[in-house]
């Protein structure tokens, strides 16, 4: 069984923060897959399916992102997930708007939720890194990942690059992230940045 777990905030005033992308994924993904609707369980709500060969279980921790790591922690102890089964999907200030990576282990580069579940079962777990940009300024990274993606962005590369992770899933899930970053990348094209005036 793998546990995947997309990190947000709970509520509808945090609902289309860029801090939620995450929340976002594992909605769709649900959704693509046919997954039963999601409950409350282990500080969070938990939905369960199949995506391919594998049974999948979807947390969307519910404790705010810096405690996420009691409710990821709570759903492998009850079911003895291993981290090299779990794979968490978050934002990336460090990568440019719509580019996704996969990786497993390294550091949280001072993204909260990332810390509290390092704290509570160590850093061997996969990584699907959404990009958001950064605003430029580090005093301005907390307002910025609080706000609403801008429209243009939530129709222009959001949900297309939502879309695309979600379609391509199943090679992520069957243990290939080469063929998933491949699939994901045939299916969308991260927008340029935009020129300086």
């Amino acid at each position: 069984m793998r546990l995947v777990v997309g990190l947000g905030n709970p509520g509808a005033r945090y609902a289309r923060n860029r801090h939620n992308i995450g929340f976002l994924t594992a909605d769709v993904v649900a959704r693509r897959y046919g997954f039963a609707g999601f409950r409350d369980r282990f500080k969070g709500e938990i939905a369960e399916g199949t995506i391919g060969d594998s049974r999948v279980l979807l947390l969307k921790p519910q404790t705010f992102m810096n405690d996420s790591g009691e409710s990821v922690l709570a759903a492998m102890s009850f079911y003895k997930i291993p981290p090299g089964e779990v794979l968490v999907i978050h934002d990336e200030l460090d990568l440019k708007p719509g580019k996704v990576r996969v990786k497993r282990g390294g550091g949280s580069a001072g993204h909260n939720g990332l810390r509290s579940i390092d704290a509570l079962v160590g850093p061997d777990y996969w990584r699907l890194r959404i990009g958001i940009g950064h605003p430029g300024v580090r005093e301005l990274v907390l307002p910025y990942v609080l706000q609403n993606f801008p429209s243009d962005e939530a129709e222009g590369w959001v949900a297309p690059v939502i879309d695309a992770v979600a379609e391509a899933f199943p090679l992520l899930v069957a243990g290939d992230p080469p063929a998933f970053m491949s699939e994901v990348a045939r299916r969308f094209t991260p927008p340029e940045p935009a020129a300086e005036a």
